[in-house]
Formats: structure tokens, C-alpha cells, sequence
């Protein structure tokens, strides 16, 4: 009878006692070991590791920072990566591993079903075959994959079926071992193996039971000590057994994490919460919007045709004085507008023509006795600013008229139209 999966568990966790669980697994490790020994933990934290101390990754989700694997193998720590589809890659490549999909249709099989391959030992080169399969006959796998190495031991390997000439009989390793200067490695491409259904098969649980004494025993099968820590799917890394500044190694792990994070939204794209995320946001952004629009009040404004029209919409003298008193008209604009009252004044005044300049109507006015000499000498003067006043608006300069100046205007045409205003009436 199969033991139906858990709810609400992983595939792969410990405490998991239905088919896709490990606790087979674990308790496998404790009878040979002993409960104290074997440690199945949520997080790895390289500074309470010793170099007797033996690592179980499981299906990593989390990355494993490969250098602190280095350092840990070098002084005689042993690493085993159980991994088909997780992120043992990374670990894996810096000891130059690379995942090979296995046959597609391999020499031996169980239930009809190609996925379910059996992998069997290779023999080493003295015609025996590695320590953690001397009592296997054959591993049934599930979904596994394969890999590429240049150097490290095949332990199994899946053989491909013999199709003829078109389709010849290829071997791919599916567990590997090395040593890592004081340590081990261990790689199998098939975490499903050591799932309690697969431990029904007596070839899986004799390697599973292989595996656990190759990271535990010394050379020659001698006591080492040591613990066994079991980490599955996601876990958390923790300082730095290699002694670097934990600053540091948190920075990089949050980079590769980031990184590793980009590189899988662009062979996978999104998961299908972050679909549901980002419409869920702009389904409420949009919402607020509408309500935002819908409920906003306007202040009320008066028809076009019964607003007041401005002074400087109008015409006429209330108008044009609106235009000429604005703050954003050019002091040039006051001046020609008393040199045009002047003009027209003395014209109509003295019966001369108002094409003529202001200059001879200033002079005839003073031959005339309408204005006296000092009071020609002071229009005259006003006449200059007028007409520099006029060249500027012609040319389009900079307004040089300062406020002073249409002031000083201002009063002598004032002076001017007064004096006009006293002449007695001609006979």
C-alpha cells in the first residue's frame, strides 16, 4: 500500500511520511548513525561546521556559495548533491559538472514507463565498483537527469537502448564521486531515488545506505565521527567557513541570489503568482483611478457669454490704457502713446498737418508764442527719448526705457498740452 503525500508539505521534506517525504530516508541514517548524528536542518552555517562534519543537499532551491564548499572539502568535509532540477547546478559547474539529459529510451526500464529508468554500477578500473554500491544490484530512478565530467568517478550510469546503426548505445553517468584534496563529493542526479517509495526497492535503500557511510565513515571503513546534516529544498546560508567578513559573503550571496533569481524569469519567465501580483496591482491602481475621477468635484464657472471682458479685451480708451498699464508691456509702448497725444495735440492746435514731426511742431509752437523757450528746450530733449524709444520697438532690442524716463515724458508733454490749453483762441 502506497502512503498518500502529505498536505501542505514539499516534496523531499523529512518530517514527510507520505510517498515523496524523506523520512525513510532519515531514519535510514539515524539506525546507521545514530539520532544524534544526523541533523536535518533549515539552515546551513558554515562557522559551526568541523572538517568531520558531512553535508546532505537534497533538491538546493537556495544557492550553495561554492567556494565555502571548496574550503569546507579541502580540510576534509564531504558534500553530497542530490539534485535533478533544483540549483545544485551552480555548486556543481565549479567543480566542473555540467547536467546531460539521459537517454530517451534506456536499456532497462520498470513499469513501461521510460522516466522510470534503472541505473546500474560501473566497474573501476581494478574491476571492482565504487563503496556506496558494492551491495547494489540496480537503482530505480525517477525523472532523473544525467551528467558531464572531465575527471570525477562514475558511480551509475543509465545505458541507452541498442536502436541499430541510427540510435548506437550511450552510457550517462547519473552518480559521480570525488576528491576534493582532504574530502569528498558526491553528485546523484535523482533526489527522487531516496523518496520513501522509491526505498521499497532493495537496490535504492542499499544505496541510500552506501551514500550515508561513504560521507561518514573514514578510509578503510574506520570510525570518523562527525554529523550528518541533511538540508532539502530551501535553506538558509549562514557566515563563512573559510573566515571572510561576513559583510562580504552576505553581499555576494544577495548578488548571486539576485542574478540567479533574473537568469531563471528569462528560461522561465514569470511564476504564475507574479502574474497574479501585477494584475492584482493594476486591477486597484485602476480602480483608484476611476474612483478618484468619478468622485472629484470641479468648481463651478460662469458661461462664456456672461463673464466680465477684461479691460485689455476691450477697445477704446479704457482698453488700450488696460494694455498700456499691464505689467508685462515694454515701457516703449507709453512712450510712443504720448508722443502720438502730443503730435495730434500740437497739430490740431497750431492748424499744421499731423505728418509733421514733432521736432516742427515743437518750434512752430514756440515761434508762436504757445510755449516758451525753456519749455521747448525740455520737449525737444523728450522728442530724442521718444524716438530712441520708437528704433528700439522697430529693431526688436532690449527695452532700454527705464520707468524714470516715461515719468520725465509724461510731465513735459503734461507742461506742454497745459501751456496749449492757456493760449487765447486765435481771432
Amino acid at each position: 500500500m502506497v502512503a498518500l503525500a502529505s498536505p501542505g508539505l514539499a516534496a523531499f521534506e523529512v518530517e514527510d511520511t507520505g510517498w515523496e517525504g524523506l523520512s525513510g530516508f532519515v531514519e535510514l541514517a539515524r539506525s546507521e548513525l545514530g539520532a544524534d548524528r544526523v541533523i536535518a536542518s533549515k539552515a546551513l552555517d558554515w562557522r559551526q561546521l568541523t572538517p568531520t562534519d558531512s553535508l546532505l543537499l537534497v533538491h538546493p532551491t537556495a544557492l550553495v556559495d561554492p567556494d565555502e564548499a571548496a574550503a569546507f572539502m579541502r580540510v576534509g568535509g564531504r558534500v553530497a548533491v542530490l539534485d535533478d532540477h533544483g540549483n545544485g547546478d551552480r555548486l556543481l559547474k565549479s567543480f566542473k559538472v555540467e547536467r546531460r539529459p539521459l537517454p530517451e529510451v534506456p536499456e532497462r526500464f520498470v513499469r513501461q514507463n521510460h522516466a522510470l529508468a534503472v541505473a546500474s554500477p560501473v566497474a573501476e578500473a581494478n574491476g571492482g565498483v565504487h563503496p556506496t554500491v558494492v551491495d547494489v544490484p540496480a537503482v530505480v530512478l525517477n525523472h532523473g537527469t544525467g551528467f558531464a565530467h572531465p575527471e570525477l568517478t562514475t558511480v551509475l550510469e543509465v545505458r541507452g537502448a541498442d536502436g541499430g546503426a541510427s540510435s548506437p548505445v550511450t552510457s550517462v553517468p547519473v552518480a559521480i564521486a570525488g576528491q576534493v584534496e582532504r574530502g569528498r563529493l558526491f553528485a546523484v542526479g535523482d533526489p527522487s531515488a531516496f523518496m520513501n517509495l522509491m526505498l521499497r526497492f532493495p537496490g535504492n535503500q542499499a544505496f541510500a545506505t552506501g551514500v550515508v557511510r561513504y560521507l561518514t565513515e573514514g578510509e578503510g571503513g574506520a570510525r570518523r565521527g562527525g554529523r550528518l546534516i541533511v538540508l532539502v529544498n530551501d535553506f538558509e546560508e549562514l557566515n563563512s567557513f573559510a573566515g571572510e567578513a561576513p559583510l562580504r559573503k552576505n553581499l555576494e550571496r544577495s548578488l548571486h541570489t539576485l542574478t540567479a533569481g533574473l537568469e531563471d524569469l528569462r528560461d522561465h519567465g514569470f511564476p504564475w503568482w507574479l502574474h497574479t501580483l501585477v494584475a492584482a496591482t493594476c486591477g486597484l491602481v485602476l480602480l483608484t483611478w476611476s474612483l478618484r475621477a468619478s468622485m472629484r468635484l470641479y468648481a463651478p464657472r460662469l458661461p462664456r457669454f456672461a463673464r466680465t471682458v477684461p479691460l485689455a479685451a476691450q477697445g477704446g480708451v479704457a482698453g488700450r490704457l488696460a494694455v498700456l498699464a499691464s505689467p508685462g508691456a515694454a515701457p516703449e509702448l507709453a512712450m510712443l502713446e504720448l508722443r502720438t497725444s502730443l503730435v495730434e495735440s500740437l497739430s490740431l492746435s497750431l492748424g499744421e498737418p499731423e505728418t509733421t514731426s514733432l521736432g516742427m511742431l515743437l518750434e512752430a509752437a514756440a515761434r508762436r508764442r504757445a510755449i516758451d523757450g525753456k519749455l521747448l528746450a525740455r520737449g525737444l530733449e523728450a522728442d530724442k527719448l521718444m524716438r530712441r524709444a520708437e528704433a528700439t520697438l522697430v529693431d526688436g532690442r532690449r527695452s532700454t526705457t527705464s520707468r524714470r524716463d516715461v515719468t520725465g515724458a509724461a510731465e513735459v508733454v503734461g507742461a506742454i498740452l497745459d501751456a496749449l490749453a492757456a493760449r487765447p483762441p486765435p481771432p
